[in-house]
């Protein structure tokens, strides 16, 4: 019987999409353009550079975390502690610098490090002791989320007016990019002047638009290539796919089951607290009770919706990008057509809901083709 080493995976060269991975991801793909193009022609605000910075900011702050939420999904896992995570993060950071007069050199890696140690918390529950990764990251959501409520006393924590630098983080935009009749679709709609509503008066609109590049977009940026790299590119990757496809066959091939678990639950509580600080800055202040609330359903759902199969060992960096833009693209629509936000979390629950329905679809499909084709 032959055994597949360390050295015969690596020279597989990269990690190529499986066939249902990759119409997922089409399909998400051509579901954010019909999405986008539909909640346009309804509402042309939609194309207003100021929402459109206000999308890809908040896609880039979801896809941080959503990106994390793969980790642990590739495995088999789930993570139900990712926004208590985010609260803690986010109301531990204006603490440490505002009332505790830390400096963000200390403060930030202090933090990262908490993170850290959650994670691997989380990983050495699930794997020594056995114990269901619903139940731990339960546990976690509500013991995070109160330890964030203690510490701070269940008082809005700010910054104040200081650490512009540190904020530049998520407020910054290092550059601009131009974008020619952009302005023509969204306030002439398809002309070069704008009409007052009341007046009739004509206003010459400008040929190009530009629209501002969020500093967050280029760390989620950074951070997707870097996990992309590590899923398709390292031999740690492939151990991760292994390990969600069976994980006894992959502790068989003489992978360490337990520690690319705990790898993975340490990537989603980092990742988790680096959104939690980003959060927070952007908005200047965090308030424990409900800072961070069903920022894991945002995640776990852009997730699955972007390819990541909840049985674990099927998922793409690039989908959990689509996944993202299309979570936030859609909670946009939702304010700009008018419909009730109180169906918000309809919306996220119908997608997920989807998301699971297809993953069994195309599962029993697979199936189905691979009995006729026979052995």
């Amino acid at each position: 019987m032959s055994v597949t080493t360390t050295r015969d995976l690596l020279s597989r060269g990269p990690a190529p999409l499986v066939p249902s991975t990759r119409r997922k991801v089409l399909g998400v793909f051509w579901l954010l353009l019909a999405v986008s193009l539909g909640t346009a022609l309804m509402n042309g605000r939609f194309l207003l550079a100021e929402n459109l910075e206000n999308l890809i900011r908040r896609t880039a702050l979801f896809g941080i975390l959503s990106i994390g939420a793969g980790f642990v999904i590739i495995t088999g896992g789930i993570d139900l502690s990712i926004g208590s995570v985010v609260a803690l993060a986010g109301c531990m950071l204006p603490w440490l610098l505002s009332v505790q007069h830390w400096p963000a050199s200390l403060a930030v890696p202090v933090l990262l490090a908490i993170s850290l140690c959650v994670g691997l918390a989380h990983g050495l529950l699930i794997t020594k002791l056995r114990l269901q990764p619903f139940v731990v990251t339960l546990c976690g959501l509500l013991l995070y989320r109160g330890t964030a409520r203690g510490i701070s006393g269940d008082q809005t924590q700010g910054f104040g007016v200081g650490f512009e630098s540190l904020r530049y983080l998520s407020v910054g935009s290092p550059f601009s990019i131009p974008v020619p009749f952009l302005s023509w679709i969204s306030e002439g709609r398809f002309s070069p002047y704008a009409v007052h509503p009341f007046t009739g008066a004509r206003t010459r609109l400008a040929l190009i638009t530009w629209i501002d590049i969020p500093m967050p977009f280029l760390l989620f940026l950074a951070i997707a290539v870097a996990a992309s790299i590590f899923l398709n590119r390292t031999i740690y990757g492939r151990y991760l796919m292994a390990l969600g496809r069976n994980e006894q066959a992959a502790r068989y091939s003489g992978v360490d089951t337990d520690r690319m678990t705990i790898l993975a639950y340490v990537l989603c509580s980092v990742l988790a607290c680096f959104g939690g600080m980003l959060f927070a800055l952007e908005v200047n202040s965090a308030q424990p009770v409900d800072f961070g609330n069903f920022y894991e359903l945002y995640a776990i759902a852009a997730a699955v919706l972007g390819g990541f199969s909840l049985r674990g060992g099927e998922g793409a960096v690039l989908g959990v990008i689509l996944g993202t833009a299309l979570m936030q693209v859609l909670r946009n629509a939702i304010n700009m057509l008018g419909v009730p936000t109180q169906i918000e979390f309809a919306v996220i629950g119908a997608v997920i809901l989807i998301g699971v329905i297809a993953d069994e679809l195309v599962r029993r499909y697979a199936a189905t083709r691979r009995q006729v084709a026979g052995p």
